[in-house]
């Protein structure tokens, strides 16, 4: 099975414990900070998904930083079962899933973008009040830091990409110069 079909399954589930018990946002939160801490940390992600460490200590690590990070019980209940199952893998695709899931219910879109360095809070501001405008909804903005992209923004919201960096424009020129010299 996929991985991204389980990530939709398990995201679902929770989805809907979420909305039941009213704790939607602080579960997705949660979800969101512990994929985090997952994908960031490579010896997490080792100790977690090594077969050889016991199925208990791995429990005893994910209780851990769950408490850490003050996550609630169904938090931890789920990260239990993540592990329990092996599927703590599909952690930081569960959490992009559920992320969706609850964006969808506050009819909000989330457009990921990228500069060339980091930009002021007036430049975000004004582009999110623009793709407010486009969508005719709520925009979420995450910001990242691309250096390849030389200078300008990339932006992406679903499946729509608006490419304003200058390395693309760069690649455009090069290949209507030159078609057959890739």
């Amino acid at each position: 099975m996929s991985v991204s079909l389980v990530a939709r399954r398990y995201a679902t589930a929770l989805y809907e414990l979420g909305n039941e018990t009213g704790e939607l946002d602080t579960l997705t939160g949660e979800i969101d900070r512990l994929a985090v801490s997952y994908k960031e940390s490579p010896e997490l992600r080792a100790a977690l998904e090594n077969p050889l460490i016991a199925h208990a200590s791995k429990r005893a690590v994910v209780n851990e930083i769950a408490e850490r990070l003050s996550a609630s019980q169904l938090t931890k209940n789920a990260l239990a079962m993540l592990v329990d199952r092996r599927r703590i893998k599909t952690l930081p695709f569960i959490a992009r899933a559920l992320r969706e899931l609850a964006d969808r219910k506050k009819g909000v879109l989330r457009a990921e973008v990228s500069s060339a360095a980091p930009l002021g809070d007036a430049y975000y501001a004004r582009l999110q009040d623009q793709l407010r405008r486009i969508t005719g909804k709520q925009v979420v903005i995450d910001r990242t830091d691309d250096p390849t992209l030389i200078a300008g923004v990339v932006t992406r919201i679903g499946d729509r990409v608006l490419d304003g960096s200058l390395r693309t424009r760069l690649l455009a020129m090069k290949d209507a110069l030159a078609p057959n010299a890739s």
